[in-house]
């Protein structure tokens, strides 16, 4: 972004803060424009850039609705049963299998017994 002021790694000014800082201080930047920029340099590779929001401009963070939580607890458990067996695996099922380890791996089910 041209025409922000760019500051060094751990060189920012106090009164500004990343996303993640701001979300750790139980704000959001509640639409305001980016302030500034941190560059962190990178051998032979471009550096990181971190967008930095002013503190004072920023609102507390909306509390989420009985609704929301709901809806959370529903996703998350879905994760939660398998599609092979439609047990609850009592964990989120990993992306890599797309099933419950037992169902993945019939073979050392057995072994265990």
């Amino acid at each position: 972004m041209a025409g922000i002021p760019t500051y060094r790694w751990q060189f920012a000014p106090d009164g500004l803060a990343t996303r993640r800082q701001l979300r750790a201080l139980g704000l959001r930047p509640a639409g305001q424009d980016v302030a500034a920029q941190v560059e962190r340099p990178r051998r032979h590779l471009a550096p990181l850039v971190a967008y930095l929001y002013r503190i004072d401009a920023a609102k507390p963070v909306r509390p989420m609705s009985p609704a929301k939580w709901a809806a959370l607890g529903k996703a998350n458990a879905a994760r939660r049963i398998c599609p092979q067996c439609r047990a609850d695996a009592g964990y989120v099922i990993p992306v890599s299998l797309g099933m419950c380890v037992p169902c993945a791996y019939p073979d050392n089910e057995q072994r265990a017994a």
